[in-house]
């Protein structure tokens, strides 16, 4: 049966195997066959223990995120983590977020996947809190940025530094309810860029000072400050010309743009398809344009 097409592969990874098979193949079975044996949640301790020692990284890697090993067995089971490749949060840390006991376990763990994991929790006790937001890998402070809503205020502050948002999460950090909204004038000379255009989001900030972010030397900052509607009308113009595509484009959308540049940015088919999102296009003129580009009605041919 073990040797049927199609059932071999499923059986390794996931039935309870007879005791001499299972031990045949972990000892002499092909690399991808003892990786998907290192992951089956049946697997005998000591044939667990025989694979932690497997020559393969692979197989040693599966086995260091099993759900049945102590921390300490963990530990000792040398693996190679890549911190830039992606990796999926294990499915048995998630199911245990609710219990702060097992968080605490786990958070100090070696594995930084078992960590990463962790992180991704919605609620965390404030000592775990407090332990992955100074982790060593990025990785874990970034995802306690985006899934925890406990996460730290200094720590969102440092992962804005160097993350711009995903696709699940783009307002995150800096959409982040524990995101600093105050003290942020500080900032309005930072040499890094990130930083600086936080002053824009400071209650106490002028519009004087996004007129002079809409000339600063960084795009970013300019796109920041095209994106404010206390920017000036005739700042928003400007910022049409800009050689970054991105900061046109936010200037093109800023709701202070004059009709008459708006009606030239409609006529131009360069620029048309940005200008019909601009949300003060009246309804009129929407409805204008629809006529326009709604194909005519195919004639009926007469008897």
């Amino acid at each position: 049966m073990f040797e049927t097409e199609g059932v071999r592969d499923r059986a390794v990874e996931s039935c309870r195997l007879e005791r001499g098979l299972a031990e045949h193949l972990a000892r002499h079975g092909e690399p991808a066959q003892r990786c998907s044996l290192a992951g089956n949640p049946h697997l005998d301790p000591d044939l667990v223990g025989l694979l932690a020692q497997d020559p393969d990284e692979k197989v040693r890697f599966v086995v260091a995120t099993r759900a049945d090993i102590t921390e300490e067995q963990r530990a000792g089971i040398p693996i190679d983590f890549d911190p830039c490749r992606h990796y999926y949060a294990l499915d048995w840390v998630m199911a245990l977020h609710e219990d702060p006991g097992a968080m605490r376990r786990l958070a100090a763990s070696s594995h930084p996947l078992v960590r990463r994991s962790v992180a991704r929790a919605r609620h965390l006790p404030a000592d775990v809190i407090e332990r992955l937001a100074r982790d060593d890998d990025r990785v874990v402070q970034l995802f306690l940025a985006e899934s925890c809503d406990d996460a730290p205020a200094a720590m969102l502050l440092r992962v804005w530094q160097w993350w711009t948002g995903s696709l699940t999460t783009p307002d995150r950090p800096h959409g982040h309810p524990n995101f600093p909204r105050r003290d942020l004038l500080r900032y309005v000379n930072d040499p890094n860029v990130r930083m600086r255009q936080l002053a824009l989001d400071d209650p106490e900030s002028t519009p004087e000072l996004v007129e002079t972010f809409s000339r600063d030397s960084n795009e970013e900052v300019r796109h920041r400050a095209a994106s404010d509607p206390r920017l000036s009308p005739a700042s928003a113009v400007r910022l049409l010309d800009d050689p970054h595509e991105r900061v046109r484009y936010a200037a093109a959308l800023h709701p202070r743009l004059p009709a008459r540049v708006m009606i030239r940015l409609l006529r131009d088919a360069d620029t048309a398809q940005t200008a019909a999102r601009h949300p003060a296009l009246p309804v009129p003129v929407m409805e204008q344009m629809l006529q326009r580009i709604q194909p005519p009605a195919p004639v009926t041919p007469g008897p």
